[in-house]
């Protein structure tokens, strides 16, 4: 893949988790765009990339990059994706793929129009043994799906203290804790069973309307406290519940939190089949725990002697050896990039794709207008 030069836009949390994966795939990644020319000069020095950008039409002028990654805060993603497609670069943009569903809409058209590749970061589809569920599912091993139940659970928004831009509605969108998580697993959730969502239900809640915003900036995940804040008001949701009917009659529930202590960063599923049911959870990802009726329940260990064949190529180390959230980067990007490679938009892409991420949006949508109406909301022909 040496041909293929790449940039990343974004200098906080997942921009260098961006450049990890790049480089431990042999891409390289030409320069980094920060926020403002100081951040993007900083940024390379610490991550040693050759060309700090002052500007997007700087990199997008410059033809080593022929793919955009894009890692900024929520609401700059539709205006940098479509420069980025206009620029004839292929991207690769962290979720939500907009802010809304209209936004999100004409992106989908202009990747198709555009004949590049466009993808949409959910990397979490990527861990193995998600894989592993997906083929089950696909070959009939589970059997019809009844129900599919879980949660994504976080604490790095415990404290009324705790604050980044994502709190705000402004920046991140009117949903939170949905969509900047709750999203991953109802993307899992339709990577592994292939069910489309026809009616939703919700109940959110902002447990802390009132939080401490530090006058200067703070990282995501940060631990720092800020010596001087300044109230403000919050509207966005810390938690909260969506139920799920989906087509052809199986349920689902979804809980998502960010403010549950002691979860870090904990995805869990559990699939109910005719068959069998599986379970899983990314604190221990390197396990899918296989549920029977009249015989003994099995506990899957990540290895690529044990897996379906399809997933063997996802798989990168020898059972024993675990691998983990940076390698769900690395295998999105790999799947990615080998299309790019290939040089075939018209096949089945392997990676989430825009449309992926405008399902998303969608469902977004019904779930605040559900929560915000107090009722069920059903999505007209799907998601998509």
């Amino acid at each position: 893949m040496a041909e293929i030069g790449a940039a990343v836009i974004g200098t906080g949390f997942i921009g260098p988790v961006h450049v990890e994966a790049l480089r431990r795939l042999g891409i390289p990644v030409v320069g980094v765009l920060g926020s403002t020319p100081d951040k993007s000069h900083r940024a390379a020095q610490r991550m040693g990339l050759p060309r700090a950008y002052a500007s997007l039409d700087e990199l997008l002028a410059d033809p080593a990059v022929q793919v955009v990654h894009i890692t900024t805060p929520n609401r700059l993603h539709v205006g940098m994706a479509r420069a980025a497609l206009r620029a004839g670069k292929h991207v690769m943009c962290e979720k939500p793929l907009a802010m809304d569903a209209s936004e999100s809409a004409e992106l989908v058209a202009l990747a198709r129009q555009s004949g590049l590749a466009a993808g949409v970061n959910y990397n979490i589809r990527y861990y193995p043994l998600c894989l592993e569920a997906r083929e089950r599912v696909r070959t009939g091993d589970v059997g019809q799906v009844y129900s599919i139940v879980g949660s994504y659970v976080q604490d790095w928004l415990f404290y009324p203290t705790d604050y980044n831009w994502r709190v705000l509605a402004g920046e991140g969108g009117r949903l939170r804790a949905v969509a900047d998580i709750g999203t991953h697993w109802l993307d899992l959730a339709y990577a592994i069973t292939g069910l489309q969502v026809e009616a939703v239900c919700a109940d959110l809640q902002t447990v802390h309307s009132i939080r401490q915003r530090p006058k200067g900036e703070v990282e995501t995940f940060s631990v720092e406290r800020a010596s001087h804040v300044e109230a403000i008001g919050i509207d966005t949701e810390d938690q909260g519940c969506v139920m799920l009917r989906f087509r052809g009659g199986a349920r689902g529930c979804l809980w998502v939190s960010q403010v549950t202590a002691g979860r870090k960063n904990r995805l869990s599923f559990e699939l109910a089949g005719s068959r069998r049911a599986l379970s899983w959870c990314s604190e221990q990802p390197n396990e899918l725990w296989i549920g029977h009726r009249e015989r003994p329940n099995e506990d899957l260990i990540r290895d690529p002697a044990l897996v379906s064949p399809a997933v063997r190529a996802y798989i990168d180390y020898p059972g024993g050896h675990n691998e983990g959230f940076p390698d769900t980067f690395k295998q999105c990007c790999r799947a990615f990039y080998e299309t790019i490679r290939a040089g075939d938009f018209a096949a089945p892409p392997s990676y989430p794709t825009f449309a992926d991420g405008h399902r998303e949006i969608q469902l977004c949508e019904a779930i605040l207008q559900s929560h915000l109406q107090h009722r069920w909301v059903e999505l007209p022909g799907g998601e998509s």
